[in-house]
């Protein structure tokens, strides 16, 4: 009984972090994206000058 707590607990351990990762690469790509927008709004902005 013991040896199935501990491996469920590593389980939902791994678990837990693995979708921590995952959302701080999808908050970094949202980010990136959102400088390339900006950038890509700020150069129209001048050519329309």
């Amino acid at each position: 009984m013991k040896l199935i707590r501990n491996l469920s607990l590593a389980a939902i351990a791994i678990f837990s972090l693995a979708n921590l990762a995952a959302c701080n690469t999808v908050e970094g790509a949202g980010k990136d994206i959102k400088a390339g927008g900006t950038a890509i709004e700020r150069e129209a902005d001048k050519a329309n000058k």
